[in-house]
């Protein structure tokens, strides 16, 4: 099938596009200038130059694909692409899968796609988008939500691993907070496997959390990153003022959210399986990619 991707050159669309052309699927990359232009037609697919915002643009490139994977999101995009891919569709029985956020649910020792939204204001334009795609008919819906992704020494992993070592005769990595807070994650490349079989195989109108199961608390991943560093694992806690000031108070609330999740509706439905390296060991093991070594 021929695939309308948008974000085919980010951290999580560098592991989707192979992914997608490893299946056999056509891809035509939405990009914004020559030089991604240029990777994409390197990796094996077909860009097209433009805007996310540009709505006869894109409706023009839904209607000519059999379907359309949104990475691209972003809280000035997503109202005027959806419209867009809604057009493009209308009718078609087609697929869109969006990309919504784990943040979305704030702190819960549990989530579940059923479980209740409570999100930072970092993420607090989300919902409406979302609730539009889900609602859509004439064509088939799915939102993938993203955990907090990591891999290849790349994501937000790379917050923990460039804090600041404190000073003095024994340095410290800074904890985000008192480091106490889990992390539902997520490897890029098992998450590009959940964005393929969510296109794929997914039913309408159905939310997949993107969640290995693993969900390790900072201090425990910030220990990994000190003993890699050669700082014999010593962490230090900051205060929230203090983290907050210096990832900004949007960032620092979303990242001291107390988040699990297991993932269990994308294993059960699709058969999503998995099995990248633990964030933890890659931390561990220096938080470098291997690709690139």
């Amino acid at each position: 099938m021929s695939i309308l991707l948008t974000g085919a050159t980010g951290y999580i669309g560098s592991s989707v596009l192979p992914r997608l052309l490893d299946e056999g699927h056509s891809v035509t990359a939405l990009v914004r200038d020559e030089a991604k232009a240029a990777a994409v037609a390197a990796a094996g697919a077909t860009p097209v130059i433009g805007d996310a915002t540009d709505g006869d643009l894109v409706a023009k490139l839904a209607l000519d694909s059999d379907g359309v994977i949104h990475l691209a999101s972003g809280q000035e995009v997503d109202p005027v692409f959806i419209e867009a891919v809604f057009r493009g569709l209308e009718g078609s029985g087609k697929s869109f899968v969006h990309t919504g956020g784990i943040w979305s649910y704030g702190s819960n020792a549990d989530i579940t796609e059923d479980s209740p939204l409570a999100p930072p204001a970092l993420t607090a334009w989300r919902g409406a988008n979302e609730a539009r795609v889900l609602a859509a008919e004439g064509f088939s819906t799915a939102v993938v939500v993203p955990s907090i992704v990591y891999g290849h020494g790349k994501g937000l992993a790379n917050v923990i691993v460039d804090a600041p070592r404190g000073s003095g005769t024994a340095p410290a990595l800074q904890l985000i907070g008192d480091g106490s807070q889990h992390w539902a994650t997520v490897h890029v490349d098992d998450l590009a496997a959940l964005y393929v079989l969510a296109f794929e195989y997914g039913t309408h109108g159905s939310v997949y959390i993107g969640a290995s199961g693993v969900n390790p608390t900072v201090r425990d991943l910030a220990t990994a990153a000190a003993t890699a560093a050669g700082l014999e694992g010593r962490v230090e806690p900051v205060s929230v003022d203090d983290t907050r000031s210096r990832l900004g108070a949007d960032l620092a609330d979303a990242l001291l959210l107390d988040q699990q999740a297991r993932g269990s509706r994308a294993r059960i439905d699709l058969g999503w399986e998995p099995n990248g390296p633990a964030l933890l060991d890659e931390l561990a093991a220096g938080y470098a990619d291997a690709r690139v070594s």
